[in-house]
């Protein structure tokens, strides 16, 4: 990399909680943010275990007109982003004075969409979508709304590629801050929480059915898991320069050392080892480090039978004899999809900065795939200054990422 990269300013809106100290609380506790779900049981679904994520009252903040053209997504990704910008210090006359770019994960608008067409299809008139319904209903929604509302003038993108899609946005904005293409960039990534966004998923049974104990039913290695639980939310970083961080005077937080990515090639939703693993080795070699250089591997691992061991399978062949300490912290939040790469990367900072690594609640025993790994199943009282973080998605997206503490 040429200009180093740092993240100066982080935001959250998750079933942990809604703001950063709430949210490290319940990473050290082991606090489960799954609960059961009356609604989705009474709607047809399989499993009607879901994360708990707070709703967004955006009345106070904005007016109707602006509202109106927001998503479950965008309005999630709006909370945390001002989070992310009031920690780094970065408001809106500042803003106002100097480009600031924005690459936001997102895969998904459905309940918008249906909404807008279901009225459509009652009223046989287009008129009926609404004037909102155009701007709710594409992709680029986040990304959009975020852009017009905090005035961010530089690079505007939407990443959407499945789970990965958090992660590959803060190594897009990484790679366009290094190579001198933008000082600022505001990333992340957001996923809707309804039940209509991921009906389909449920109706090809990856999710798990735990539900007489909802808190344990996401169980990330453990040889009885039975499937992924959903949730949502949004994550926000504020990625700059390092000499851009320092000439404004911001607090840098971590500092983005490298950034792996590859494709499966092969089938839509059954991952491989060897895709993960090349993700894995391109991250170490951009970052100019060796396996036993990181000291914690937030994994992908959602608590699916064969994504679960492809990924142990990946990570062992890349770090050897090496016992590195892994967990997800999905055991605790579920599989916040496209948001995943993005909050991980803030839950595993929060970590490194109060000294500990969050346990992989849940996790009892191994099966054969997945025993070649060092699972901390309770919360650990320990210093790392690096980690790596794991995504990888359907259509056989992959994206790493290696952090590292700035003291």
């Amino acid at each position: 990399m040429n200009h180093r990269v740092v993240i100066t300013g982080m935001g959250l809106w998750s079933c942990l909680g809604t703001n950063l100290n709430d949210v490290r609380d319940a990473l050290y506790s082991g606090k489960s943010g799954i609960i059961y779900s009356p609604e989705r049981k009474d709607a047809g679904f399989r499993s009607a275990l879901v994360g708990n994520v707070p709703p967004v009252d955006l009345k106070p903040y904005l007016h109707r007109k602006f509202r109106n053209t927001m998503p479950e997504a965008a309005q999630y990704a709006y909370m945390a982003t001002l989070q992310a910008l009031e920690q780094a210090h970065l408001d809106e006359d500042y803003l106002a004075q100097h480009e600031a770019g924005i690459i936001y994960g997102n895969d998904s608008v459905v309940e918008s969409t249906m909404i807008g067409l279901d009225k459509f299809r009652a009223a046989r008139d287009t008129v009926a979508c609404g004037s909102g319904a155009i701007f709710q209903s594409m992709n680029s929604s986040v990304s959009m709304n975020l852009a017009c509302l905090f005035h961010l003038r530089g690079i505007n993108l939407t990443t959407s590629s499945a789970c990965s899609s958090g992660s590959q946005s803060i190594g897009l904005a990484a790679m366009l801050i290094s190579n001198g293409l933008q000082e600022c960039v505001v990333c992340g990534g957001a996923e809707e929480n309804n039940l209509f966004g991921i009906a389909a998923f449920d109706g090809i049974q990856a999710f798990s059915v735990r539900e007489d104990d909802p808190a344990r039913a996401s169980r990330p290695f453990d040889r009885s898991r039975d499937g992924l639980v959903p949730s949502g939310g949004a994550a926000t970083l504020i990625l700059e320069s390092y000499d851009h961080a320092v000439r404004r005077g911001a607090t840098i937080l971590a500092e983005v050392v490298g950034w792996g990515f590859s494709g499966n090639g092969d089938h839509i939703s059954v991952p491989t080892v060897e895709g993960p693993a090349r993700s894995l080795e391109h991250c170490l070699r951009n970052a100019g480090l060796q396996p036993r250089d990181i000291h914690y591997i937030n994994a992908h691992a959602t608590s699916t039978i064969i994504g679960d061991q492809r990924e142990a399978q990946a990570i062992a062949q890349l770090f050897g004899d090496y016992r590195v300490p892994v967990t997800s912290t999905k055991s605790q939040t579920g599989h916040e999809m496209w948001m995943a790469g993005a909050s991980e990367v803030i839950y595993s900072i929060l970590m490194m900065k109060n000294g500990f690594i969050a346990g992989n609640i849940n996790f009892e025993a191994p099966d054969d795939e997945t025993a070649c790994l060092n699972v901390i199943p309770e919360t650990r009282e320990t210093t790392f200054d690096t980690f790596l973080s794991n995504s990888f998605g359907f259509g056989g997206t992959n994206s790493t990422l290696i952090i590292k503490d700035i003291h």
